[in-house]
């Protein structure tokens, strides 16, 4: 799929693509942080149909939703692809020595080779958490890696 990037000078980037159907469909990405979803006129590409403006904790939430179901068919693929690639679930217990505390200093990919791809928390995925990601108890890290490094992981998260 191609997507065309236009600056928009003193209001900041234009994201356009086009569907399979058909229809052209835009995402403005304002300089205040500010998103608008832009849906154009199937017959006039030049005329807008609809336009949804977008809160920062409105676009990240539909970033999440668009984005979960895409990295859970990434593991499938890559599981199909790479013999001996693993990823497991991991509850973070309430008595967990990282409940509490950035991901970061877990320091699970140094020590393991595992990667930590995602963090579920009340039902959103935060994916590719930064090191400064505080774990809480209730949330389900998602890594991938050997089965040994990710028992590996499961015992750091778990007793320290």
């Amino acid at each position: 799929m191609e997507i065309e990037q236009t600056a928009l000078p003193g209001i900041g980037l234009k994201h356009e693509f086009t569907t399979q159907s058909g229809r052209r469909i835009a995402v403005v990405s304002h300089r205040t942080g500010r998103r608008d979803v832009v849906v154009y006129d199937r017959h006039d590409p030049d005329r807008a149909c609809e336009t949804v403006k977008l809160n920062d904790e409105e676009a990240d939430a539909l970033a999440e939703l668009l984005g979960a179901p895409r990295i859970v068919q990434r593991l499938n693929d890559l599981h199909r692809e790479v013999e001996g690639l693993v990823s497991v679930q991991l509850p973070i217990a309430e008595g967990s020595p990282y409940a509490g505390r950035p991901m970061g200093q877990a320091r699970a990919r140094t020590r393991t080779g595992a990667s930590v791809v995602a963090v579920v928390r009340a039902g959103q995925v935060h994916a590719s958490p930064s090191p400064d990601f505080g774990l809480m108890a209730g949330d389900v890290v998602v890594v991938v890696g050997s089965p040994e490094s990710t028992a590996a992981v499961a015992d750091i998260l778990v007793r320290g």
